[in-house]
């Protein structure tokens, strides 16, 4: 397994940031089969202010340019990351069209 950290922000309206948060209550199953079907075996996301923090733990045969793939020829993935876009603000380092931040580890405790 892999594991992947990653980083975003939220628009800073705490409406819409509980908006946010009761998508993702009830995360449409279509979403939940694209993110299995791509390697994802565990996905959390935490939340702190306008920040999100995702954990990633994934197959070896993972990897985020073929979910990329995958993801652009699916009509629920499209139209659920449209309506996520409303809330989601990229962090200032994104890359052009990235929104999700991949971070790196800097300590082990082990």
């Amino acid at each position: 397994m892999k594991r992947y950290c990653l980083a975003l922000d939220l628009v800073d309206d705490p409406l819409l940031i509980d908006q946010y948060r009761a998508h993702h209550q009830k995360v449409w199953p279509e979403i939940i089969k694209s993110i299995k079907d791509s390697g994802i075996r565990d996905m959390q996301i935490y939340h702190v202010s306008n920040r999100l923090f995702m954990i990633i733990e994934a197959e070896k045969r993972f990897s985020f340019e073929k979910k990329d793939k995958m993801d652009a020829h699916n009509p629920y993935v499209i139209k659920w990351e449209e309506l996520m876009s409303q809330y989601q603000k990229k962090i200032p380092c994104s890359e052009s069209g990235k929104k999700w931040i991949l971070m790196e580890k800097i300590f082990n405790l082990n």
